[in-house]
């Protein structure tokens, strides 16, 4: 007979899963989760998505993620609040973000990059970083990564987690910087400390890959340079060994270009001054790196830029983009075609949306269309001079240049003008002399935008993250073309 002691405290009627609690009881329970952690909930069970999607769940998220603000009377729901809102705030559709304005040194960046809380920027020959809530904040305390000592060519970040700095969890978030360099040489940086110098090239370093290479515990990490050769360097062995892995000979022109192919991460693909285009698979045992070339190929016009997704490597030179696979390293689309010459490049894959810059304006294409003629999805106008900067997210596409004063913000999705920023109002006591006339560089980190001047090296940053006064549409406000149906009379 058993003799164990009944069972207390439970009735059938109480509930036994997250489902069948009340909604109320459920807020209670998610109270300590975050957007993402309800939304993985959602996804999980059809009654759980009930609970998630209910507005005790979504008012308790807003409050926390908006302290200072609250879901106006007669809303349409607390998540279709929520997500308006945080959509709004991503486009920049405010006019009351917190601006802050300093000056590091007196040379304008070339390129700037969000690390978390953390800025990066080179400027000449160094790099400086700071913290974008101390800036924000109006602490003008930066740091200067001293060490090159000619200009610095290209900034690149890369997980620690991948690299022999990584010694457990908690860096687990950290980068690590790598800086090239006209100096023949690479640095690697860890919080603002210089960790390994590499040395090899033989000329100006142009340009380091966009990824490290390989599986974990041997990433590799690429550069190439003036002397027209690639070079590999290990970023998991230890201070005092070898750190030169192997360099690639074949190209006849400077190395401009370098990307990880995303169906192999073994794959470098890499593409000169003169448009070559040629892949190496790091991952071969070879004693001679030519024979590690596995492809090649060419395409018309300057290299403007080059990005990889899945199979294909996506090629921007002259008036064109070009598509090229790399497993047969042929031509398969030439997905825009941007006259008089394309400036910058940014690609948006999980929306099928590439963006070219070229003069006064921007166009968006869709890359799935398979046309002998690229046409145009949008044309986004309305800048003076060359589209030279381009930032793409799935809410927004940023452009800018150095010849322009003003940033616009157009809606991904719609084409339409979303805001239009200047980039950079000096004190009235500047001489017109002194005032800016464009934008060096610029990064974009969701709500989060840094602008570089292109004269004085002013840096200028914007906080929508915590804005109250919406934009209101004016006929200001002029949309890009195409997006809307096109009406065509019989005359």
């Amino acid at each position: 007979m058993d003799s164990s002691p009944p069972i207390t405290g439970f009735s059938p009627s109480q509930p036994r899963t997250l489902g069948d609690l009340s909604t109320d009881a459920f807020a209670r329970c998610t109270s300590f989760l975050n957007v993402r952690d309800v939304c993985s909930l959602a996804m999980s069970s059809k009654s759980l998505r009930l609970h998630a999607y209910s507005d005790a769940v979504w008012f308790r998220l807003f409050g926390d993620t908006w302290p200072n603000h609250c879901i106006s009377p007669g809303a349409r729901g607390a998540r279709v609040e929520y997500i308006a809102r945080q959509t709004a705030l991503r486009q920049f559709k405010y006019s009351d973000p917190m601006v802050a304005r300093f000056f590091t040194l007196p040379v304008p960046a070339s390129q700037i990059l969000f690390a978390k809380d953390y800025v990066y920027m080179s400027q000449g020959q160094h790099a400086v970083r700071f913290d974008f809530h101390c800036a924000s904040q109006f602490t003008e305390s930066y740091e200067v990564l001293r060490g090159h000592n000619a200009r610095i060519t290209c900034m690149r970040l890369f997980p620690i987690s991948e690299t022999s700095f990584f010694r457990g969890e908690v860096q687990e978030e950290d980068s690590i910087l790598a800086t090239s360099s006209s100096d023949h040489t690479i640095r690697l940086w860890w919080k603002g400390q210089p960790q390994r110098c590499f040395k090899g090239h033989t000329g100006p370093v142009n340009v380091l890959v966009d990824s490290l290479l390989g599986v974990s515990g041997g990433k590799l990490l690429a550069s190439g340079g003036e002397d027209c050769t690639v070079r590999l360097w290990s970023v998991g062995s230890k201070r005092g060994h070898r750190h030169m892995v192997m360099t690639y000979h074949g190209h006849e022109k400077s190395v401009s270009f370098l990307s990880m192919a995303r169906h192999k991460t073994s794959l470098l693909v890499s593409m000169s001054r003169d448009s070559r285009v040629r892949v190496w698979d790091t991952g071969a045992s070879s004693s001679t790196g030519a024979s590690s070339c596995v492809g090649m190929t060419s395409v018309p016009g300057s290299p403007v830029s080059m990005k990889c997704y899945d199979s294909l490597c996506y090629v921007a030179a002259g008036t064109t983009v070009t598509a090229v696979d790399l497993r047969t390293m042929r031509s398969v689309a030439t997905v825009a075609i941007h006259s008089p010459k394309i400036y910058s490049f940014e690609m948006l894959p999980s929306k099928w949306l590439l963006c070219t810059g070229g003069e006064e304006k921007a166009i968006l294409w869709d890359i799935r269309k398979n046309q002998t003629k690229p046409y145009p999805v949008a044309e986004l106008q309305g800048h003076s001079g060359p589209v030279k900067l381009l930032h793409m997210d799935s809410y927004k596409v940023v452009t800018g240049g150095p010849n322009d004063n003003q940033i616009n913000v157009w809606e991904t999705d719609s084409g339409h003008l979303a805001n239009v920023l200047q980039a950079y109002d000096p004190p009235a006591t500047f001489s017109s002399s002194e005032k800016s006339l464009g934008v060096s560089a610029l990064a974009v980190d969701g709500c989060r935008l840094v602008i570089s001047d292109a004269d004085q090296g002013f840096i200028a940053i914007r906080d929508f993250s915590q804005c109250s006064i919406p934009i209101l549409a004016s006929p200001s406000f002029v949309g890009s073309k195409f997006w809307q149906p096109q009406n065509y009379s019989d005359d």
